[in-house]
This record gives structure tokens, sequence and C-alpha cells, in this order.
């Protein structure tokens, strides 16, 4: 997925902005920030560094934030945009839809409220896990809408026919973000375990609870005593491996504790013919303990991690309790967010469609639509020269290749048909039970597909979210209106900057992915399958090996290396868009004329600068460990040097030669598409 992007507009005066921006672009003279650079350093030696030196010394990360720069600081401009349409619904709530985002936001908001109605709302939900007194009413208990559990099973589309959905049954998180919290040793992570404790106790003795370090002391040895089981992160990213349909005999053998047939059939899914489980050896892990630990204790892990997921909706001690662990500790934020930006945050998760329509009413333009629209036609068109030309392809593999090009859906700026809330009851005064209302009426939308053709017209992101996706069952990418904005997209901006900053980080990125590591493995209808011959497999394994040796070796902080294979997707999508997208840039260059030098730089420079700068970002330790731990996106300083540095052009640009630090000889290049 790519990430974030900005648009300052304010919902009274979006016309005369739009009509200003029509006349400049909103970023520097072109669309580079050229005082960010830092000139005193040689674009070879460290190309993130030249081009972002400057502002990567001089720009504090706020207190509030994880990180600062395009990707960190750039959605808060969209919630400023979003909080302008909130709150005339709450103001004014003309339809079903804004009273329904109207509430939402006014519940949360009511802090006073909140505290007076102290733990009153969380009750009812506290007595249902207390009402348990069978292990088949705790597993069913936690696959209901709110509370948490050990195994996940949801629908999404199947592998093996993308025309339908299928259940899949799954490996779920922890309290701990990855299974290394549980499991790695040293200091740091003794502290981390440590602090987790405290937070357990903590949230525990808050709700009343007896015994609270006991009970935190049971609930962290299960934990890690399924820590031990669940598959890593990196085995996760295999599709084939996390391709297992099993009919009800198979499931019940795998993990008999789990009474498929009754379990399944409580959550509406008793027509269901088969499942696909994910992490096989993990789920029957997990379904043991659910049989050989004592039902108290399981009963003492969904009531802790029941008052945890719901937190931010109790009083402020209990809000205070999560963000102390999981954002001041873990992530190294010392201050929380304001509260009105966390609200639009949760209310856009839950209403997001709602908001979407009135945000694309005001914010999308047809001028946006169709520039957007040649660009990724371009990046289309760049990707088939380099599928024709792609010396490593045979000819078997060219043609599937392009079949699955030709089959590409490129979904650009919002849906065409919105979700419809009307069976949502928004409360206005009981934030917690809004936020379950709204995790039942999400599963009652699966449950409401599951029988039927699957959706293609289905946006797993709103308009407004600043990022893009890659669905290989699909072969669609969706690009948000919210992305094709300043600085990442400008219609006035030089094309250079277009093609690097949209080009290549979103539409090249993500029609990258179709052919990455985990999408090369789908077809041109989405299915599962091996549509490489033996011998272009080979070469391009060759590749993929070789690039996720090179980001092995990056140290972004001391003792903590990136892991290659985790980010081997991301990476080989990073190259492959940069490859493309310059091509594509070539191919309007071919069109228009050579471009003039601008303040120095040539077209070429300018293009691998806005590369650069559209991944400016910097992040606080804390942060930066739970990406390299669990994160199949590699830190933003390694997006660009462990990127360009494979990429000829990029030399030939800058005059990058033997003895610069990034220098790597021709032949130890990696190249997607050569």
């Amino acid at each position: 997925m790519r990430r974030f992007a900005l648009l300052t507009l304010a919902l009274a005066s979006v016309s005369t902005i739009i009509s200003a921006q029509a006349a400049t672009p909103r970023y520097g003279n072109f669309g580079l920030e050229l005082q960010d650079m830092d000139p005193s350093v040689k674009p070879g030696d460290d190309f993130y560094v030249y081009s972002l030196g400057t502002w990567l010394r001089d720009h504090p990360i706020p207190a509030d934030k994880t990180g600062a720069g395009y990707n960190y600081d750039l959605p808060d401009e969209i919630l400023a945009q979003v909080r302008q349409i909130v709150e005339q619904a709450a103001a004014k709530p003309d339809t079903p839809a804004a009273r329904s985002v109207g509430n939402f936001y006014a519940a949360w908001m009511d802090e006073a409220g909140i505290e007076a109605r102290g733990l009153a709302p969380l009750k009812p939900w506290l007595a249902k896990i207390d009402a348990v007194g069978t292990r088949e009413q705790l597993i069913q208990l936690m696959m209901k809408p709110g509370y948490p559990s050990a195994i996940n099973i949801d629908i999404s589309t199947d592998a093996d026919d993308p025309t339908r959905y299928m259940v899949d049954a799954g490996q779920a998180r922890l309290g701990l973000p990855t299974r290394d919290y549980y499991l790695l040793s040293g200091e740091k992570y003794d502290a981390i375990r440590t602090a987790y404790r405290a937070y357990l106790i903590r949230i525990q003795e808050l709700a009343g609870i007896t015994d609270a370090a006991a009970k935190a002391d049971r609930i962290i040895a299960l934990e890690t005593r399924i820590s031990q089981d669940q598959w890593t992160p990196e085995r996760r990213r295999d599709p084939v491996a996390t391709h297992n349909p099993m009919t009800r005999a198979e499931l019940t053998k795998l993990a008999p504790e789990m009474n498929w047939t009754a379990t399944l059939a409580a959550m509406g899914l008793g027509g269901a013919v088969k499942v696909n489980v994910t992490e096989p050896s993990a789920v029957t892990a997990i379904a043991k303990r659910l049989g050989d630990v004592p039902l108290s204790t399981w009963k003492e892990w969904l009531t802790a991690r029941l008052i945890s997921r719901q937190a931010a909706f109790l009083p402020r001690a209990f809000d205070q309790a999560n963000f102390d662990f999981y954002s001041k500790t873990l992530n190294d934020v010392p201050e929380q967010r304001a509260r009105w930006k966390r609200g639009i945050g949760f209310m856009d998760a839950a209403l997001g469609e709602a908001v979407g329509a009135i945000y694309v009413d005001h914010y999308w333009s047809a001028e946006t639509q169709a520039k957007a629209d040649e660009l990724v036609a371009d990046v289309i068109a760049a990707y088939k020269d380099k599928i024709e030309a792609a010396s490593w392809m045979d000819a078997p593999t060219k043609a599937a290749a392009l079949a699955k090009l030709a089959t590409f859906d490129p979904r650009v700026g919002h849906p065409k048909k919105w979700i419809d809330y009307a069976t949502l009851a928004v409360s206005r005064t009981d934030p917690l039970a809004n936020n379950i209302a709204v995790e039942d009426f999400q599963w009652r939308l699966q449950l409401a597909r599951f029988p039927h053709p699957v959706d293609r017209g289905l946006w797993e992101m709103t308009p407004q979210t600043v990022n893009a996706y890659y669905d290989p069952t699909l072969n669609q990418i969706t690009v948000p209106a919210a992305i094709l904005q300043p600085p990442f997209f400008d219609v006035n901006a030089d094309p250079a900057v277009n093609y690097a900053e949209t080009g290549a980080t979103t539409i090249g990125h993500e029609l990258g992915h179709g052919f990455d590591d985990q999408g090369r493995q789908f077809d041109e209808k989405g299915r599962l399958h091996d549509w490489w011959t033996k011998d272009a497999a080979a070469k391009y394994n060759v590749q993929a090996d070789r690039l996720a040796a090179q980001f092995d070796q990056y140290e972004p902080i001391p003792g903590t290396r990136i892991k290659g294979r985790l980010t081997l997707g991301e990476n080989l999508a990073d190259l492959g868009g940069l490859e493309t997208a310059y091509a594509a840039y070539r191919r309007y260059v071919a069109r228009h004329g050579e471009p003039p030098v601008i303040d120095g730089f040539t077209g070429d420079q300018r293009f691998f600068l806005a590369y650069a700068q559209a991944w400016q970002g910097k992040r606080r330790e804390g942060a930066v460990r739970q990406q390299l731990l669990s994160d199949p996106h590699s830190p933003e300083k390694f997006r660009v040097n462990g990127i360009v540095r494979n990429f000829g052009p990029w030399y030939a640009a800058f005059g990058v030669k033997p003895g610069d630090a990034m220098y790597l000889p021709p032949e130890q290049r990696v190249s997607v598409w050569r």
C-alpha cells in the first residue's frame, strides 16, 4: 500500500481554492521543496539526505505523533476537511446518514458524559463473559462483534474462484504487536513485557477486578505460549502456504476443540461448505489451548482484552492507560493526539462512506480525474513495454503477463455505489455501544454478501483515505481521491514531479504488486494459479532473492535490521514502480519534447528528487522497531536509497561513480523489468 497525502482546504472556500490551484502549483515553483535539500551531501553518497537533509535536520516530530513528514503530518489536513463535514452534520442532521455521523462524533466528544457514566456501559459486555460456563460458550462469545478472539474467522474472496466469497480462519493478534515482543531476549524487550504486565494490572484494577497481578501473569503466560506457535509475518506473506481450504471433516481433524459446526452456525455461517485455514499449525495449537488451559484463565484473558480493546471509549483513566502503553511505551510518543482528531479517525472508520460521499462532492474535480486517468494509462502502457522487452521472460510467460495487465481494473477517485448505513443504530450518548454496533454492522454487511457473487464495486478504503491498494484476487488497483492532491499530485506541477510522486510511488507501485513475489502468483482472473514457466520463475526469483539480501543488510536502528523477506513485496513494488514510472515519464517527454532545465535541475533529476521527497519522513525509535518487526514496508530512507541505487538512469542523472557510498556495480544491481 501507498500511504498518505495532503490538501489544505476549508469547506467554506473550496471553489476559491480550487480556482487558485488551477493557476499555480502549491509546492515550490514546480512541485519540489528545494529548501528541504542538503546540497553539501553528494547524491551518490546518500540520496535521501541530499534530497531532504535540511528538512530532516530542522523539522521536529510533533509530540503527539510517531513520526513527521508527508506520510505522517498530511493526514491531519484531511482530518481538518472531514471535521468540517462532521461538525456540519452534527449541527444540522438533515439526513439519516448525517444524523448517524453527527451522533457518533457527539457521543465521542462528550467527555463529561463518559466520565459520569463510568463503567456502566461496559458492565453488560463483561457480564456476558462472567456468564460463560463452558468452552463452547467461550468460543462462541469470542466470535461475537466487539469481543477479542484467539482465532479470527471472517470472509474474503476465494483465491480458487474469485467470483465467490469464502470463510477464512486464522491466528489472531495478541496483546503485544507481534510474536517477537514475547519471544525476543534483551533489555528492551524485557522492559516492554514489564510495562505490558503493569498495563494489564492497571486496566483490571480500574475495572474493579481483584487479584489483578496474578491474573496478568496468567494472561501473559497464555499469550506467550500461543505466540510460540504463531506464524511469523514473513511466513504469513506466502499466498500458497496460507491457502488451505478445508471441509468440516478436515476442520474437525485439524482443530476439534473449535466445534466448527456449532461455531459457524452461531456466526451465521452455517451454509459454509469449506473454510480456508490461513495458518493451520497455529490454529491447531490455539485450539489445543482452548481445550487444555483452564476456562477461568481464558475468561480472565477475554475480560482484560475486552477492556483494552474498548479503552478509548471508556473514562479517561482507561484511555490514558492504553495510550501510555501502546503509544508512549511501544512507539515513544509523549503526548496523546487532540480528542477531535481521534474522534474523526474513529468516526471515519465507522461511517467512512457516509462522509466520503460528501467529501467527494466538495474536494474532487473532473480535471483531477482526467489527469489521473492519463497518468494511469501512461503507466499501464509503460508496463506493457517493460513486459514485452523483459529479457528474462520467455514467450509463454510474457503472454500470460500481458493478459494479466490487460485485465487490470484501475479505480480512481471514489466508489460508484455507496454503503447504505440505514440499519446502523448510533447513540448520541454511548460511544462504546457505538463502536460495538459498528463492528456488528460491518459483520452483517459481510454476511449479507456471503451467499452472492463477489461485488467488484466495493472499496476497502474511503475516498478521504490517503493511501492506495492492490487486490490480487480481483486484479484491481484502488486510488482514493485524497491521495491525488498536492504534494503527491498537482495538475499544474512539473510532469516529472507527478510521474515520480504519483506515477512511481502510487500507481506504478500498486500495479507492481500484481507482479511482486505475492501478486505474481495470481493470474489474470485473480486465481491463485502458477502461470509462470519454471525457467522464467527461476530467473525472477534470482532477482527477488538478491533484493531481499540487499535489504537484509540495512540496519535502521542499532541491533534491528530490515527483514528482507518480510519487506520483499513492497520493495519489489517500489523498484518496479520506479522503473515503470520513469519509462512512462519518458513516454510523456517523447510526446511533448525534452523538458527545460529548472533551477539548475534537468527533468530526469527532478523526477528522482520528487521520488525521494515523496518519502519525506522520520519516526521515533519505538515506532521504527515495531515497523521492522511486523510491517512489510521498509522505513522511508531505504525506500529511496535502497531502490534508486539499483536503477541505471539515476546514476546517469546525478553522475554517480565508483567510490560513491551508494554505488553498486551494474552486475550487482537488481531490476524487476530488464
